[in-house]
């Protein structure tokens, strides 16, 4: 009977989404038009020895001055990312002049959430080192990361503090060198997603087994690991950081940002959450942005981005709509039928 129920469930999943990616693939097929032939994207730059170290960025038509720049960690569960997903948010703050480097890493089976860590990390090394070549400005990079991106991003992040802090440890970037982390449908405290996850058919033991075992769940959940008192010198080195969650997530849940701004705020760390009231997991990062028109969370992020910078704010007050990618009744129907 258990096994009927779980196979029921992964049918029902599957197909939904099936009609799910169907009723999204004008968009889709727009998106990797524009990803294979733009001359705005260059794709698969090198930044590291280890397999699917390669990271994609999009760059601005205009190159007069240097530009903002975010470094991108893409969701899929730790186990489907590809630097690709992130190429629709890397088009439309690319047409804000903001350049936008989309970091690939190592999934699991090929990797576990360490090599995960340290793949993103030697990825971020390369943009703060490498973006002035390609006008970016390397003191105004900015870190994100989507749903399992946003997490591999935030424990990147961390323990990049941590070394920082510590005595003797050498690295290749610094947490200084980041103005703020954006964390977009993340989860942050794995002990209590856990079985959330196991419920939506990440099972338990697939999961602990790309989080190494539970002994280190501590190590890989950003919201406890800041609450050790051995890791308060790196939470005063962390930059801002503002998390963005839909309401209606079903995900992660989006009580996973508010708890983790939440605790960043109680041991002195600079944090926020903002949610969107009745926003799916896939709504804030996929619907929206292909609905065209003003999307809130965008306007937000690229608010953040250009802060301080008149002339920016100034362009952004008059820029065009965001053309429409999908027919508004697909969406609707995309954002009923999601799996997510």
């Amino acid at each position: 009977m258990v096994n009927s129920r779980v196979g029921y469930r992964w049918i029902t999943r599957f197909l939904a989404l099936g009609c799910y990616a169907l009723l999204l693939m004008p968009g889709f097929i727009q998106v990797a038009y524009y990803y294979f032939f733009s001359r705005q994207v260059r794709r698969s730059i090198i930044y590291g020895e280890k397999p699917r170290n390669r990271l994609d960025l999009y760059l601005p038509e205009s190159s007069h001055g240097t530009k903002p720049v975010v470094a991108f960690i893409t969701g899929g569960a730790w186990i489907i990312g590809y630097k690709a997903w992130g190429s629709l948010l890397g088009q439309q703050l690319s047409e804000r002049d903001i350049i936008v480097a989309c970091i690939d890493y190592r999934n699991f089976p090929q990797g576990t959430i360490s090599d995960m860590v340290e793949d993103a990390s030697q990825g971020i090394s390369f943009v703060c080192n490498n973006i002035a070549e390609y006008g970016g400005d390397p003191n105004r990079i900015y870190l994100m990361g989507q749903s399992a991106g946003a997490h591999i991003a935030a424990c990147t992040l961390i323990n990049q503090a941590i070394k920082e802090a510590g005595e003797g440890d050498s690295t290749s970037w610094s947490v200084s060198q980041i103005k703020a982390y954006f964390g977009l449908s993340g989860g942050y405290n794995l002990f209590n997603l856990i079985d959330h996850f196991h419920n939506r058919g990440l099972y338990r033991s697939i999961f602990l087994s790309i989080m190494e075992g539970e002994d280190s769940l501590h190590q890989f959940s950003p919201d406890v690991l800041v609450q050790d008192s051995n890791v308060k010198p790196a939470v005063s080195l962390l930059p801002p950081v503002i998390l963005f969650h839909g309401t209606a997530d079903f995900s992660i849940p989006a009580d996973a940002s508010t708890s983790f701004a939440d605790t960043l705020r109680r041991v002195g760390g600079k944090a926020e959450s903002i949610l969107y009231d009745g926003k799916t997991h896939t709504d804030l990062f996929l619907q929206d942005p292909m609905r065209g028109g003003r999307d809130e969370m965008f306007e937000d992020v690229v608010a953040i981005i250009h802060g301080g910078d008149e002339e920016a704010l100034a362009k952004d007050a008059v820029a065009p709509p965001r053309r429409r990618l999908v027919p508004e009744f697909m969406l609707k129907l995309a954002h009923n039928v999601s799996p997510f």
